[in-house]
């Protein structure tokens, strides 16, 4: 059997490696690009800004009876904040809902029934998220735009269904743990120690709050900061 062999010119050798190692080249800072691409996809847990501003959140599940009181509040110090609001929550109780919007105050997604959205995958975070939508607009006559996961949880499903759907995921960097009834004057001093600018003020409709609150907006505007909503707090 006769075999044939054929050698190739060195210049051109020289091409052939130059176009592999470009080609390994590209493939390696596509996937780089892609990687650091996906570590943006995170939540928000605050902003770094050199104006005074703090966001206040309130995540509603539960807690009505407190929310008059918060929203009175709010009205006498001309404050407007952010609601997170279940979708459930928001089914039953309609005309709070319409109450809090009509205060001027911006209203973002909790999903529809408090899940754990860590343990969900892609299509039921996307219902979670959607399910909620579908009854706040009906509501508000707006889609929300700002998501915020029940108990903090969340996985890459969570970040990437949120992103999907035209919504920025959204946490806190100061949490008062109202939940727990750690009393008011723990409340005081947690938000007012870890104040600063850009920082997201966690809370939820309840006793300690309500007393709470007065006494961190005399402090906080004090000091000269400004309370707003977070989407405001993202522009």
């Amino acid at each position: 059997m006769k075999i044939i062999s054929f050698s190739v010119p060195r210049y051109l050798s020289k091409i052939i490696l130059l176009i592999v190692i470009i080609t390994l080249w590209t493939v390696i800072k596509t996937e780089v690009f892609w990687y650091k691409d996906t570590q943006t996809l995170n939540p928000i847990y605050e902003l770094n800004t050199e104006k005074k501003m703090i966001a206040f959140t309130c995540n509603v599940a539960w807690g009505n009876e407190y929310l008059p009181n918060m929203l009175e509040i709010f009205d006498k110090n001309k404050i407007k904040i952010t609601f997170f609001i279940e979708g459930r929550w928001a089914e039953k109780y309609p005309e709070l809902v319409k109450e809090i919007k009509k205060r001027g105050h911006e209203i973002g997604n909790h999903g529809y029934s408090h899940a754990h959205h860590a343990k969900l995958n892609l299509m039921d975070n996307k219902k979670e998220i959607e399910k909620c939508e579908q009854v706040l607009v009906k509501l508000i006559g707006e889609k929300t735009k700002l998501f915020a996961p029940p108990y903090g949880e969340f996985s890459k499903d969570t970040i990437k269904a949120a992103e999907e759907m035209g919504y920025k995921v959204i946490l806190w960097s100061i949490d008062t743990i109202d939940w727990k009834n750690p009393g008011a004057n723990y409340i005081i001093n947690k938000v007012l120690k870890n104040a600063n600018n850009g920082k997201i003020v966690l809370m939820h409709p309840t006793k300690d709050i309500i007393e709470a609150l007065p006494v961190i907006i005399e402090n906080l505007k004090s000091k000269g900061f400004i309370i707003v909503p977070v989407g405001e707090l993202l522009e």
